[in-house]
């Protein structure tokens, strides 16, 4: 009974920053650093010419608590939540040249060696009903054997409903990636949303997020934004844009803050905007039309290892449940 007002709180909460929007949360400027000072991009007293970004290694970091470790990949950065059994956030840098695949996905997913208190495990997601939903996409790490690899440690994992995972989630990671060739480098921050009471599943109980976030910085020169996403874990129909926020709505629902090495008034003033206008759209609705499902459950094809035929249920497109390289 403790989560239902919980539930309820969350839906407020999310309503209010996407329904109920004003003109101080959406508006159609854009943000320029010229010469020290954040000015509007509509001042045309501003000559774009004498407007530079600043370089910030880790940009795409958020701030830490004292206990908590920073876990290092290839392509991607994350900080592993114990107590959930999956990572509190993960981050990573994405540049136009890094939308390029260079290596296929792979499905060997595997424990992460660099979490000492051991994460997740193929145990867990067998049989569950969820998908292994990545945080940081495969099609963002396809730049790297390694970084590929990587992206498939259970780190990375997050129990995701089927219809959520293989939908409207997708096509938000590939917008996202058209974002990067369009603005040339990105800083992306992904996670579930941890609350207690949360539904486990699997021997080492993985929490089940009701929510997940993504928020991203486009800090590439001569222009500055950010937007967040807060999105429910199931399916939707409903275009991307609905589920826009302004950065500062995440940090409040998920106590995360971020981008903190931007400078002070950077910073604010990114965070508590949400310019739906600064960003293109137009790929989302090809991405709607589909997604990447099965229509209907159907029997896996794979076989067991006293040569029978699985008998487990899967919507994957390959035909195939977890157990058999499933999605």
């Amino acid at each position: 009974m403790k989560k239902f007002p919980l539930i309820i709180l969350l839906l407020c909460v999310i309503q209010l920053f996407i329904f109920s929007r004003d003109s101080n949360v959406i508006n159609n400027d854009i943000l320029l650093l010229c010469q020290g000072k954040f000015v509007s991009a509509k001042d045309t007293s501003v000559s774009p010419n004498k407007c530079s970004i600043q370089d910030i290694p880790k940009l795409e970091i958020p701030k830490t608590n004292p206990n908590e470790i920073i876990i290092t990949h290839v392509g991607y950065s994350l900080v592993y939540n114990e107590q959930y059994e999956q990572a509190k956030w993960v981050a990573y840098q994405l540049t136009k040249e890094e939308t390029v695949k260079s290596w296929e996905r792979g499905n060997a997913f595997k424990e992460d060696p660099e979490v000492k208190t051991m994460t997740a495990s193929n145990q867990d997601y067998a049989g569950s009903g969820f998908d292994r939903g990545h945080l940081a996409p495969a099609a963002d790490m396809g730049w790297s054997s390694i970084s590929m690899s990587e992206s498939f440690y259970y780190s990375n994992m997050s129990p995701q409903n089927p219809t959520f995972n293989r939908g409207i989630w997708k096509q938000l990671e590939g917008l996202v990636r058209n974002w990067a060739i369009e603005n040339d480098t990105l800083y992306v921050v992904t996670g579930p949303v941890l609350t207690y009471n949360l539904v486990t599943i699997g021997p080492n109980q993985v929490a089940v997020p009701d929510y997940f976030f993504k928020v991203i910085l486009d800090y590439s020169k001569p222009v500055i934004k950010g937007i967040g996403f807060i999105m429910a874990n199931i399916g939707s129909d409903s275009p991307l844009q609905n589920y826009a926020v302004t950065i500062d709505s995440v940090e409040k629902l998920t106590g995360i803050d971020f981008f903190p090495l931007l400078p002070d008034d950077e910073e604010g003033k990114i965070e508590e905007k949400c310019c739906i206008e600064c960003w293109t759209w137009i790929h989302s609705n090809t991405l709607n039309k589909a997604p990447n499902k099965a229509d209907s459950s159907v029997q896996c094809s794979g076989i067991t290892k006293k040569g029978a035929r699985c008998k487990n249920m899967t919507n994957s497109p390959n035909g195939r449940c977890y157990q058999h390289g499933g999605n």
